[in-house]
This record gives C-alpha cells, structure tokens and sequence, in this order.
C-alpha cells in the first residue's frame, strides 16, 4: 500500500511533492474521487455485509459445533471492503462506518452463535428461543455476559481496525507520478 495520505493536506501535498507527484495532479485526482464517492453506498455496504458476515458466521458455527472467535477478523474484513468497494470514499468518515459496522457484525455474529449454541444444548427450539429475546430484550445483556471472553476484545479490536483500515479507499501512487522533468540546458556552455 501506498503511504501517501488521500487527505489533501500541506503535509501530504509536501510529501507528494518530495515523492515526484505534482501538487495540482495529486489535487485534481483527489477532487475526482471524491466526486465518484457515496456515503449513503458505503452505510449500506456496511450494514449488509455486517449481517451477511454475521449469518456466515452463525452458520460455521452450526456446521462446525464450534464457535470461532476469529471469525470477527474476517467480519471486520469484509465489512471494511464492502465500504470501500461500494461508498469508494476516501475521507476518514468511510473508515468510521467500516469499523462501526463491523463492530455491529461481530456483536451480531456472537449473538446469533449464542443463540445457536443455546438451541443445541438446551434442545428448546429455535422459535421459542426467539420469542424470548423479542419478548425481553434484556436477555441480550445476560447472553453477552455469560458468553463473553476476554479474547473477544482482541478480535473485535482487530475487526474494528480492518473495518476502518479497509473502509478508506487509497490511490495507487503510480497513478499520480508525472513524467521526470526535461533536464535544464545548461547556459554555460
């Protein structure tokens, strides 16, 4: 990855320029993606990649009779390309959906395992289970307390940097590097 910074700022102009990249093209390919981007998309590739990943998740654990924590790594990853692919922003508020989202995908993606876990071992049927939790939201809490582990803090901290990590878009540093200047005649001669 590239290690110029999208954000127009003095800094990045001053670095763009120390890297061989002109100030006015780095400039107009910042204001022509920033044109193309959509923050409305990437809220909406965000929430649905958050519960896609989710489901995903509920069902390795079915399929697996195993709950995978680091399951929230792959949540916060796909989350974070789904807001880039889709919003194709540029600006640190696509980050922030990235990593809100895919915080809202791993609470969502253990609570649905949870749910999963508790219908395989208490054999109440999965129609009851859900009639409770609608009934009395409360039991969310105790469900995320009884099943909470300190390791998940790990995972969702990884899932939140790769949702914002990969929920900003970054231009390929080739695209913005002008031709060597000509060299100068040299008048002494």
């Amino acid at each position: 990855m590239s290690g110029l910074s999208i954000n127009p700022s003095d800094e990045a102009v001053s670095q763009s320029s120390d890297a061989g990249i002109s100030a006015a093209r780095y400039e107009q390919m910042v204001r022509d993606v920033r044109a193309k981007q959509s923050f409305g998309m990437a809220i909406v590739g965000g929430f649905a990649a958050a519960v896609i990943a989710a489901f995903v998740w509920a069902l390795v654990t079915y399929i697996t009779n195993f709950q995978i924590g680091y399951m929230a790594i792959g949540v916060g990853f796909l989350v974070g390309l789904a807001v880039r692919h889709l919003g194709k922003g540029v600006d640190t508020k696509f980050g922030i959906v990235g990593c809100a989202f895919a915080l809202f995908g791993c609470v969502l993606g253990n609570f649905l395992t949870s749910i999963i876990v508790a219908w395989r071992t208490e054999g109440v049927d999965l129609g009851s289970i859900l009639l409770v939790i609608l009934t009395s939201p409360a039991i969310i809490v105790e469900v995320f307390t009884a099943t909470f582990s300190p390791i998940d803090l790990l995972f969702y901290g990884i899932a939140i940097y790769a949702g914002f990590r990969y929920g900003i878009m970054e231009m390929p540093e080739e695209e913005m590097i002008n031709e060597p200047p000509a060299p100068t005649p040299n008048p002494a001669v």
